[in-house]
């Protein structure tokens, strides 16, 4: 089956978004949903524009934004650092294996109440949730990544004699690149959701004490704002991700 050409699916991603908008404004006009609930396309525009300008909207996106980030990226640079270590070693693999698979599987919304006793609701209490939740898919990318790299180049270092370092920067690396984008992608989302749940949690200035404020106080509309808005980090930095992996393995496909 042949892809799409870019502008194609480009085009059928917008032609969504604007059904998903049609859909929305039926169901307020035709009064399926309370407004209460659902409020209009146009209120919640206003409300983001308003937000924006006047409000403290930019500084609570910019502030879930940084935090999101912050805490990818230092997850990001321990997972590949840890996964390459444990990956080129196949009995490393095995035995930290089932501890992997453990904390993996653990919830990282369950380690809040921990990380608030050793840290206190502080954003140094946010920024560790994040960066323990979101370190998972690329530790466990990175390690699998090492783990399928071709056997014949295993034995070409072995024979040039490279050193643990070298095989993991000229050989293990490039090969894992893929997994380890991939897993990087997952954890972007990952760190979205938990820099949103610990504003909510540790009321820290983002959008997640926004939203939390705005159900509160039945402000539909800055609700909704603020949810297009988070809608709008997770796919801006996905859709950014994307782009940087085709550029770093534009390799490949020659």
């Amino acid at each position: 089956m042949t892809r799409s050409p870019p502008a194609v699916r480009f085009g059928l991603g917008i032609a969504g978004v604007v059904v998903l908008g049609l859909a929305w404004h039926l169901a307020t006009t035709l009064q399926l949903v309370p407004r209460v609930f659902l409020p209009s396309p146009e209120a919640t525009w206003k409300a983001l524009q308003r937000g924006l300008s006047v409000g403290d909207m930019a500084n609570q996106f910019g502030g879930t934004v940084q935090r999101m980030l912050l805490g990818w990226l230092l997850a990001s640079i321990v997972a590949i650092a840890i996964g390459s270590l444990i990956g080129i070693s196949p009995l490393a693999r095995a035995y930290l294996r089932p501890t992997l698979g453990f904390l993996r599987a653990l919830p990282a919304s369950a380690t809040i109440p921990i990380a608030i006793a050793l840290v206190g609701l502080s954003p140094t209490m946010v920024l560790a949730v994040v960066t323990f939740g979101s370190i998972w898919p690329t530790l466990l990318a990175t390690v699998q990544g090492f783990a399928m790299v071709e056997p014949r180049l295993i034995e070409v270092s072995r024979a040039l004699h490279m050193s643990r370092l070298a095989f993991i920067w000229k050989i293990g690396l490039p090969n894992a690149l893929p997994d380890i984008l991939t897993g990087m992608r997952l954890s972007m989302t990952v760190a979205l959701i938990l820099a949103v749940i610990g504003e909510m949690l540790a009321a820290q200035s983002g959008l997640g004490q926004a939203i939390l404020l705005a159900a509160r106080s039945f402000r539909t509309p800055d609700l909704y704002a603020g949810i297009v808005l988070l809608g709008l980090i997770g796919a801006v930095s996905s859709y950014g991700l994307q782009l940087v992996e085709r550029r770093l393995l534009r390799w490949k496909s020659h």
